[in-house]
C-alpha cells in the first residue's frame, strides 16, 4: 500500500529524490503503514513485527524525541509523488554528547531502488554538518544481509558484536567517524 502525505509539510532535509520532515500526530496512517508491515519490522524485536499499540508508542516516541533531542527517525517522502518511502535519522547514542545512532526503515515499495543509501547518506552529511556529531554508531540484526552491505556502503567501521535486548540475539555494532576538517 502506497501512502502519500495529505498535507504541505515543512521539509528540512532533501536530496534528489527525497524530502525529510518531522513526525506529526496526523501521520498516525503513514507510521502504521511503515512500521505496521511486518515485513519492515521483522528484524525489530524478538516476536519479529509490531503490534498496533507497539506502532502507536513508536511513533509517539519519534515525536517526543525531535522535541526533546532535535533528532527523530525523520519521515520521507517522494518529491515527485509525495508518496512515504520510509524513514532515515538519528537519536542520541550514550551520555556521550553528539554521538549519534543512525537508522532507516523502507516501505517494501521502496527497497532495492537505492534509497536507503541516498537516505543515509544525507542523514550522515546532516549529522556532520548540522548538528556537529563526533561519530555515529549503527547496528543490524546479524540475519539482515541488505543493512549490513549498506552499512559497509556508507563508510562504517564493524566494532564489535552486541546483545540487543529487544531481539534478544547478538547485532554487529559499526562505527563511522567523523571526517577530519580541512584547515582553512
Amino acid at each position: 500500500m502506497k501512502e502519500t502525505h495529505q498535507m504541505e509539510r515543512n521539509t528540512f532535509l532533501e536530496t534528489d529524490r527525497l524530502e525529510f520532515a518531522t513526525w506529526t500526530e496526523e501521520d498516525r496512517p503513514l507510521a502504521s503503514a511503515l512500521w505496521g508491515d511486518p515485513e519492515v519490522t521483522k528484524w525489530m524485536n524478538n516476536k519479529g513485527f509490531l503490534n498496533e499499540d507497539e506502532v502507536e508508542a513508536r511513533h509517539t516516541q519519534e515525536m517526543k524525541r525531535q522535541q526533546e533531542e532535535n533528532v527523530q527517525y525523520w519521515p520521507m517522502f517522494e518529491k515527485e509523488t509525495g508518496v512515504l518511502v520510509g524513514c532515515c535519522g538519528l537519536q542520541p547514542h550514550s551520555s556521550d554528547e553528539n554521538v549519534y545512532a543512525l537508522g532507516v526503515h523502507l516501505t517494501r515499495d521502496h527497497w532495492g531502488q537505492g534509497y536507503a543509501t541516498e537516505a543515509a547518506q544525507a542523514v550522515i552529511q546532516y549529522a556532520f554538518e548540522e548538528l556537529d556529531a563526533k561519530s555515529l554508531v549503527a547496528e543490524h540484526h546479524p540475519e539482515n544481509e541488505a543493512c549490513r552491505q549498506l552499512l559497509l556502503k556508507l563508510g562504517f567501521s564493524y566494532v564489535s558484536d552486541e546483545l540487543v535486548e529487544q531481539t534478544g540475539k547478538i547485532h554487529p555494532s559499526y562505527l563511522l567517524q567523523r571526517p577530519s576538517r580541512e584547515p582553512k
